[in-house]
């Protein structure tokens, strides 16, 4: 017969493996409610954006006001989405492949549903340069971009408050407050912002070589890996719109440290990228983009 103790270590020891089991099981089981909750979000956010977006196709067709309240519903539909993922991600900590696998998903969505909105202000300058839109509309559009991103950026706390699932209600605790993403210096997280906008823009530029049916897909994929190799230094958002939406009400970094590496990398890796493709390479082989009405597959990450 085992000494007392020993049957006692033999009784306690499976117990408190069991118990360590079922409190696992019970931290998985409330993480994946917390996922199929921020996943029915971000569904209801895209259904309702696409319902509105039909609804100013009916009421305003054949009328040029109509893509800028399109506009406006495209890029509220990209900054409250991406609001939704960082919060699951930093507060949620879900795991890394499957915050990837849902930013590939949610941006074949947002490339699928934009119906001819830019949701960022490097497609409107771009299409100024082609002459496809006029200065004048460029600058309504990004007007528009700015009143869809700050109307996200305002009501997501208020969705987070009726505290839906527990990473909402640990965020309300703690007063919705988020953190600079930036773990690099100011000039290498701008250069990580410059080097991903010169990436998606190239692809961009070359995608209307594929067949239609892979161009979100093919854009999806290419943002996804430069989220996961560039966003643990800058976050990896290159898309300025989207960026004063969701990181700069921040702390860590000033207004003008934010714009530096948010508005102003994104904006020079756009401008090599067509220097480039419509100039450099145009000298080396006498062909030009320039008017050929390249179609801009618009793009968003997210964390």
């Amino acid at each position: 017969m085992l000494p007392p103790t020993t049957q006692r270590g033999a009784l306690s020891y499976p117990n408190s493996r069991l118990l360590r089991e079922a409190a696992e099981d019970t931290l998985i089981s409330a993480k994946m409610t917390d996922l199929g909750i921020s996943l029915a979000l971000l569904a209801t956010t895209v259904l309702l954006c696409e319902a509105m977006r039909r609804l100013i196709s009916r009421l305003f067709s054949g009328k040029d006001y109509g893509i800028y309240l399109v506009e406006i519903v495209s890029t509220y539909q990209l900054c409250a989405c991406t609001h939704e993922l960082k919060v699951l991600g930093e507060v949620g900590r879900i795991e890394q492949h499957i915050g990837l696998t849902l930013t590939f998903i949610i941006t074949v969505v947002h490339v699928i549903t934009f119906h001819g909105a830019f949701a960022n202000p490097n497609g409107a300058l771009e299409n100024v340069y082609r002459k496809n839109i006029t200065g004048k509309s460029a600058v309504a559009r990004i007007t528009c971009m700015f009143i869809g991103g700050k109307a996200a950026q305002l009501l997501a706390p208020h969705i987070w408050s009726l505290g839906l699932s527990d990473h909402h209600l640990r965020h309300a605790r703690f007063g919705f407050k988020c953190f600079s993403p930036i773990n690099g210096s100011l000039l290498e997280a701008a250069g990580v912002e410059l080097a991903c906008t010169f990436t998606v823009q190239a692809a961009v530029l070359h995608i209307h070589k594929l067949d239609e049916r892979f161009h979100a897909p093919v854009i999806a994929a290419v943002i996804t890996s430069l989220v996961y190799s560039g966003g643990h230094i800058s976050g990896a958002v290159f898309n300025p719109i989207m960026a004063f939406s969701v990181q700069f009400p921040c702390s860590g970094h000033t207004f003008l440290e934010y714009a530096f590496v948010y508005w102003l990398g994104p904006v020079i890796g756009m401008a090599m990228c067509i220097l480039l493709f419509d100039k450099v390479i145009q000298l080396l082989s006498g062909k030009s983009t320039m008017g050929l009405g390249i179609p801009v597959v618009q793009k968003k990450k997210i964390q």
